[in-house]
C-alpha cells in the first residue's frame, strides 16, 4: 500500500459570496470542438428520449443561459445541457431561464462537458456558481481526460448533488454512478446511460429506439420465415417419407403379385404333367 493510499481523504464544506460580475454571463460565444458538440447532442436526445418515456412535462436545453438574480440579470450560467422541469411557459421561444419569473424553475440537472480550450474552470469554480444558482443536480464530464493534475484531475465523471442545503460532490472518478435526477446510472468509456448497476438495460435516443424496432421486427420477420421454412421442409419430408412408403407398398404389392403369378405357372404346369401322365 503506497503512502496516497493510506492518506485521510479530506471532505470540505463552505459557503460561498456571490461574485457578481465574475458570474455576469459572456456575450460572445465560445466554440466548441466536434466531439464535444456530438456528445452533447447526444445527451440531449437521450435526455429527450427518457422525458418523452417518463411522460414528463419537461424540456432539455443547450447553453440556455440560467438567471437567478433579479436586482442583476446579467448574472449566470448556460449549462451544456440542461434538463428543466415543469417546462417554463413558451419553452419553444425561451431566451433565458429566470428563477424570479411565473414558471421559471431551475434546472433539475446541469451537464456540463469539459473543453481542452478550457479545461480548469469545470475543476475549479464552475460548482460554485451551479450552487448559487439552486441547481439540483450537477454532472461535470471530462470523457478525453484533459482537466488539470493540479485540481485532482483528470477523471471521468464529476458529480454534484444538493444535500441539506448545499451542493456537494457525491462522486469524483470513472463512474458508474447514480444520478437521482433521472433515477438511472451514468457510465464514461464511452459516455452511456442505463438503467440498472449492471450496464445492461442501456438508454437510447428515438432514432437508436426505432433503429432498434425495426431490427426486432425484422429479426422477428426472419425468424417467422425460417419457422415457415422449417414447417414447408417438415412437410415436405413428410410428404417424401409417405412417398416412400407408398412405393415399398407399391413394390411389396407387385413382388407378391409375381411370387402369385410364378406360383400359378408352376401349378399349371404341375397339372399339365399329371394329365399327361394319365
Amino acid at each position: 500500500m503506497t503512502m496516497s493510499d493510506t492518506r485521510a481523504v479530506v471532505a470540505l464544506r463552505y459557503e460561498v459570496r456571490a461574485a457578481a460580475e465574475a458570474w455576469v454571463l459572456p456575450e460572445i460565444h465560445v466554440p466548441e470542438s466536434r466531439p464535444h458538440d456530438l456528445l452533447l447532442r447526444y445527451l440531449v436526445l437521450l435526455l429527450e428520449a427518457w422525458a418523452a418515456r417518463s411522460c414528463l412535462d419537461a424540456i432539455v436545453t443547450r447553453n440556455l443561459a440560467v438567471r437567478w438574480y433579479e436586482d442583476d440579470p446579467r448574472v449566470g450560467i448556460d449549462p451544456d445541457v440542461a434538463l428543466v422541469e415543469p417546462a417554463p411557459p413558451n419553452a419553444a421561444q425561451l431566451s433565458s431561464l429566470c428563477s424570479w419569473k411565473p414558471g421559471h424553475t431551475v434546472p433539475r440537472l446541469a451537464i456540463e462537458v469539459v473543453s481542452k480550450n478550457h479545461p480548469y474552470k469545470d475543476y475549479k469554480d464552475i460548482h460554485e456558481k451551479y450552487a448559487a444558482s439552486g441547481i439540483g443536480e450537477l454532472w461535470v464530464l471530462d470523457p478525453e481526460l484533459v482537466g488539470p493534475r493540479s485540481l485532482g484531475g483528470p477523471v471521468a465523471i464529476q458529480q454534484w448533488v444538493v444535500r441539506d442545503g448545499a451542493l456537494e460532490r457525491m462522486h469524483f472518478g470513472a463512474g458508474p454512478f447514480f444520478s437521482e435526477a433521472i433515477d438511472a446510472w451514468l457510465w464514461a468509456d464511452p459516455i452511456r446511460i442505463t438503467d440498472d448497476r449492471a450496464g445492461e438495460h442501456v438508454w437510447l435516443t428515438h432514432e437508436e429506439a426505432e433503429r432498434a424496432e425495426k431490427e426486432a421486427e425484422r429479426a422477428e420477420k426472419e425468424a417467422e420465415r425460417a419457422e415457415k421454412e422449417a414447417e414447408r421442409a417438415e412437410k415436405e419430408a413428410e410428404r417424401a417419407a409417405k412417398e416412400a412408403e407408398r412405393a415399398e407398398k407399391e413394390a411389396e404389392r407387385a413382388a407378391r403379385q409375381a411370387a402369385e403369378a410364378r406360383l400359378a405357372e408352376l401349378e399349371r404346369r404341375l397339372s399339365e404333367l399329371e394329365s399327361n401322365r394319365r
